[in-house]
């Protein structure tokens, strides 16, 4: 089998200490990651203020002000990417709107991902886009590799967001890294393993002709990365945690440095074998039903545990102010979000420049989604 690239997604485990974020760096590296991730949260390039509620250890607050509560400056991602490198660890990190991408591209990061709720956001694909073929110009043709993930979408939605980046396809990094790949991944929280469908990385790498991997969050530090190695994934993303006690967003689903090093351990020991022994290896350890189970029937189309998120977790486009009919939409108006908890979804991302200089025909409130029915043709 081939080797298998291994992410450590810090994301935001560090709950804005630079001190905490060092002790999870130092705990992946030392726990065999090959990548170390963060991402760079501006509350405003995600969600609405009035999204809803989310309930933490601490009690319930407001979806919207948990991520202002994990907003840092740029100065924390350059001494992260600066410690990741002390370590000869590879920096990636995810944004989540322009501005993020826009700074985070400043620093030259090692790796961009493009989260799964993102893979719809067709102006930061677009940014993306623009801001990649000015750095090849000046890197001799090279790009910063881009890794996208595609929870909670279709084949179709893949096949846009890639179509977009079709430039990147056949590139390399300065590294000689593939320039796009393409995780995997079911947007559940935790995500029960037999859903993962595994043998669909087989059809995905013939389909769209890139690398292919998982972003796992089923709890079990084994099954699925395991698994997904004997079935062509050569990238696997886990979250890390000092502990899953603590109160950061993902760490009831990450995994503590004891079993990142059991997976990492595991992963070594399984790509030096074929990929039917592997497999066999596999079933050794989890049982044929369950092996069978997680490898699932290799068609790509939502998971049962994450159908109901489809719209809500993903991007569209939402009213930032109560705005009268016959006023005509701005980009002011409007932004780019995921709807999240209690907000009604508008109509996807691929048609905001259309929707600009569009006049409305009824009143419309803050927050809600904007909706075709609510324009004047």
């Amino acid at each position: 089998m081939n080797p298998v690239y291994v992410i450590a997604e810090i994301g935001t485990a560090h709950s804005g200490s630079f001190e905490k974020a060092k002790q999870l760096v130092l705990a992946a590296s030392s726990s065999g990651a090959d990548c170390i991730k963060f991402q760079w949260v501006y509350a405003d390039e995600i969600l609405h203020p009035k999204t809803g509620m989310v309930q933490l250890p601490t009690g319930n607050i407001p979806l919207y002000q948990r991520f202002k509560q994990l907003e840092v400056s740029s100065i924390f991602f350059e001494d992260a990417m600066n410690f990741v490198h002390s370590l000869n660890k590879d920096f990636m990190c995810s944004p989540f709107g322009i501005r993020s991408l826009e700074e985070l591209f400043a620093l030259k990061p090692d790796f961009i991902k493009i989260a799964s709720p993102e893979l719809n956001h067709f102006p930061l694909l677009h940014r993306l886009l623009e801001l990649e073929k000015e750095f090849s110009i000046q890197n001799e043709n090279h790009f910063i590799p881009v890794v996208l993930s595609s929870g909670v979408s279709t084949l179709e939605d893949i096949s846009k967001a890639i179509t977009l980046l079709e430039p990147l396809k056949k590139g390399t990094s300065l590294k000689g890294q593939p320039a796009l790949s393409l995780l995997h991944c079911i947007t559940s929280y935790p995500a029960p393993s037999e859903e993962y469908n595994v043998s669909v990385l087989k059809f995905l790498s013939k389909q769209f002709a890139i690398p292919v991997g998982i972003s796992d969050h089923s709890l079990n530090p084994l099954e699925v990365p395991l698994i997904s190695a004997t079935q062509g994934g050569t990238l696997i993303e886990k979250h890390i945690t000092l502990s899953r006690q603590t109160e950061g967003l993902d760490d009831p689903v990450a995994l503590e440095p004891s079993d990142f090093a059991l997976m990492t351990k595991w992963l070594h020991k399984l790509t030096k074998m074929t990929e039917e022994e592997g497999y066999e290896q596999c079933i050794s350890l989890f049982g044929k039903e369950k092996t069978l189970a997680i490898c699932g029937n290799g068609i790509k189309d939502l998971a049962p545990s994450e159908k109901a998120n489809y719209t809500r977790t993903n991007r569209s486009i939402h009213y930032m102010k109560d705005m009268k009919k016959g006023d005509v939409l701005t980009q002011e108006d409007i932004k780019v979000l995921r709807t999240e908890k209690i907000l009604s979804p508008g109509i996807s991302p691929e048609h905001y420049e259309s929707v600009i200089g569009k006049v409305l025909r009824k009143n419309v409130e803050e927050g809600q989604g904007l909706q075709w029915e609510d324009l004047l043709s």
